[in-house]
């Protein structure tokens, strides 16, 4: 493993700050799970619903590991390289999918309610689309900061720019594009646990489009910025 990967691996969680966002993070996906069995009707008392709302709101969190990345990359931009950095916010973002998937696991087995009668239907592919959601979600994170250079800014992005495309086409009367464009939309999908061969489809395009398209966008960026910084470096070696 290169060593800026390894770096990018360490500074991912590395800091007492980013510990604290994570165990806050997951800590907040545990009360919403007590919360929701304890509410909800026993017909709603189901894996697929808990995962539903617990990873859906860890996933407003999840980009934030992105862009703290993408931060550290900015502040010292001769000590890595984009590809590293983007990669490493997989790591954040299965940890918080996985322990996810087995807050709502543990919350329902343990729940002292009436559950419903087949409250594990779909669990399987749920708790796969529970660690996609979260991967594309550290991708949207990362791609946005290389785009937008405030933190605050770029985490706004997140949560605006994908949803305001998701109303945009409801108010268009293009809801049937949704899941093709938005990441709304596939999360919906993805956490039903009733995927099919169009709906792993449409998961497919929205990862193109909001993981790998924007990051790549957003890395075509940050090297047309970083290069004249190079060029300048470069000059001050030749001319020493």
């Amino acid at each position: 493993m290169e060593e800026t990967t390894r770096d990018a691996l360490r500074r991912s969680v590395g800091t007492r700050a980013r510990r604290w966002l994570l165990a806050g993070t997951l800590l907040a996906g545990l009360l919403t799970a007590v919360a929701l069995v304890a509410a909800a009707a026993p017909a709603d008392r189901t894996f697929v619903e808990l995962s539903g709302t617990v990873q859906s709101l860890m996933s407003v969190v999840t980009p934030l590991f992105g862009i703290l990345l993408v931060h550290d990359l900015r502040r010292a931009p001769g000590a890595g390289r984009v590809a590293p950095t983007v990669l490493t916010v997989v790591l954040p973002a299965v940890v918080i999918g996985v322990v996810g998937v087995l807050i709502c696991a543990a919350t329902l087995t343990l729940a002292p309610v009436e559950v419903a009668d087949k409250p594990w239907r779909y669990a399987g592919t749920a708790a796969v689309g529970s660690v996609l959601v979260q991967i594309v979600a550290g991708l949207v994170g990362t791609g946005l900061s290389l785009l937008l250079r405030p933190p605050v800014t770029a985490f706004a992005a997140t949560i605006v720019l994908p949803l305001g495309l998701f109303g945009l086409l409801e108010v268009v009367r293009a809801g049937a594009a949704q899941p093709w464009l938005t990441p709304f939309g596939s999360v919906r999908n993805l956490l039903s646990g009733e995927m099919s061969l169009l709906r792993w489809a449409q998961w497919l395009c929205v990862l193109l489009m909001w993981g790998v398209g924007l990051n790549a966008v957003g890395a075509a960026v940050w090297r047309r910025r970083e290069q004249p910084g190079r060029q300048v470096s470069a000059a001050a070696d030749g001319a020493a």
